[in-house]
């Protein structure tokens, strides 16, 4: 078996994990989140999104978080855009590195985007264009990657060719995700097989919800195809409002264990992270979802 011996984590916690939350969260919360998750050694965190406040409230204070996050050398703070309102929001903000994505599923390109994956391939392919002149590097995402919650099976060559289009028009980085969870191991390795043999897998990243308790056999699915980059969210905390019964992102805790105890590198303080953990928790007041996080914390106590 072929693995990595260094996985970079990508941390969505403060974007994709915060996005369906009910409850406001203040902007000084967030902010103290991104900067406990640098602090706990993560090199790459999603802050925000510049999206429409009345579909997504929760990130309507996104501008001033990534205004007042303390910006560390070696750290890249992606926000999510998804089209050109979102990118000039961006670009007025002062933000280095977006984030844009694209539906493997025309029911959910047209729930979450309000257009076909087609015309999402247009949309992107302008934002990448103007986001270039301004020197921004550019994540992409692709939804929907196993499963649709709409539509059930997925035709994995839509999710290679929205892939390589992505990778072609200029991201450094596209990251496949299962939206509502519902894929297992054999199904994410075939696919990022596949995946692999269209773009370089070092610019490939997978995004794995845990909805069915098949996150992290996944990830080891996926890292002996050569992925070296995982997105997770702090304590599990997630959704998607587009997607009714997914339930959060694996958690980083759970990675991290599970990572350490392979011998992978990922350059996380396991102690740093548990605070930031749970910090946030502690505002939601709720207990942690991942279990590493609740058997280590539980460990400490004793």
């Amino acid at each position: 078996m072929s693995l990595p011996t260094k996985v970079k984590i990508v941390e969505v916690g403060p974007r994709d994990g915060l996005q369906n939350e009910a409850q406001n969260v203040p902007v000084e919360v967030k902010v103290k989140l991104v900067e406990l998750l640098v602090d706990a050694g993560l090199r790459s965190i999603e802050a925000g999104a510049f999206v429409s406040p009345k579909w997504v409230p929760q990130m309507a204070s996104s501008a001033e978080v990534y205004r007042q996050v303390t910006k560390s050398p070696g750290i890249s703070y992606p926000m999510l855009v998804p089209n050109m309102r979102g990118l000039e929001q961006a670009i007025e903000s002062g933000v280095e590195e977006i984030a844009l994505f694209a539906a493997a599923s025309e029911t959910f390109s047209q729930k979450n985007t309000n257009c076909s994956i087609e015309e999402s391939v247009g949309r992107f392919t302008d934002v990448v264009s103007k986001a270039q002149q301004h020197n921004m590097r550019i994540r992409g995402y692709i939804s929907c990657a196993l499963g649709c919650p709409y539509e059930g099976e997925v035709d994995a060559n839509v999710v290679v060719d929205l892939t390589r289009r992505l990778h072609d028009v200029g991201c450094y980085e596209v990251s496949v995700a299962d939206t509502i969870g519902v894929g297992t191991a054999n199904q994410a390795q075939a696919l990022f097989e596949q995946l692999a043999g269209a773009i370089p897998v070092t610019q490939l990243a997978a995004h794995f919800h845990d909805t069915y308790g098949q996150a992290l056999a996944n990830i080891h699915a996926v890292l002996q195809t050569g992925v070296a980059v995982i997105d997770s969210s702090v304590a599990g905390l997630g959704g998607c409002p587009y997607a009714k019964g997914a339930t959060g992102n694996v958690a980083t805790e759970d990675v991290v264990y599970m990572l350490n105890g392979m011998g992978i590198d990922t350059g996380i303080d396991m102690d740093k992270l548990l605070d930031a953990g749970v910090y946030i928790n502690g505002f939601l007041d709720r207990a942690p979802v991942s279990r590493a996080a609740n058997a280590l914390l539980k460990k400490k106590a004793s």
